[in-house]
């Protein structure tokens, strides 16, 4: 397959858990975001972008600009460190506890295998593109954030990912792995409690 990079999102005020670090919650013993990292321990580079504490050796840590200018201010600071021969990227949010190595190959493969899609992403059962758990062009993303700004007038802070990605073309993945969806994301306790349950 084609060589990848791996942009985490790491920030987010986290209001439903009353503003904790939620990438830094545990499940199954490890730090939601530890476990993201892990899924794509073939990434190179692996950025976070946001808070981080300690991080597995090699990975790079950025900030969005403005801080906490949302997840596509985000997805721009990690763009920007990557090399220009770097061919596509897995943008990720970091409360995904259940990501898999598995289940992110398995969005690479249909990224290579459609040509004239920009990226591939998972959709749930109710056919919910889940943007924040898929694999990207570089350049298709780079030139939607450019589009972007330009429509609002010169910053994507504050925009949402959805307007990032409008106009892109994306090849929906189901997933059809064994185990639970990998883009269960863990917005209040409850959440938590379920994935701890799913790592069992």
């Amino acid at each position: 397959m084609t060589a990848y990079a791996a942009v985490v999102l790491s920030g987010g005020a986290a209001r439903r858990m009353g503003g904790v670090d939620k990438p830094a919650r545990a499940v199954g013993g490890r730090p939601m975001l530890h476990r993201v990292l892990a899924a794509v321990a073939d990434a190179s580079p692996r950025i976070v972008v946001g808070p981080a504490g300690a991080l597995p050796g090699g990975v790079r840590v950025t900030r969005e600009v403005p801080s906490g200018g949302g997840p596509v201010a985000a997805t721009a600071a990690g763009l920007a460190l990557l090399g220009p021969g770097t061919p596509t990227v897995a943008l990720l949010a970091g409360d995904l506890p259940l990501l898999t190595p598995t289940a992110v190959a398995a969005l690479r493969h249909a990224l290579d295998g459609s040509p004239a899609a920009d990226g591939a992403c998972y959709v749930d059962d109710d056919g919910r593109r889940q943007q924040l758990c898929g694999v990207w062009r570089v350049d298709a993303l780079r030139t939607a954030l450019t589009r972007l700004a330009a429509e609002r007038g010169g910053t994507v802070g504050g925009a949402p990912v959805r307007g990032l990605l409008a106009g892109t073309a994306v090849r929906e993945v189901s997933w059809s792995g064994s185990g639970p969806p990998p883009w269960f994301d863990c917005d209040t306790d409850e959440d938590v409690r379920r994935a701890e349950e799913w790592t069992r």
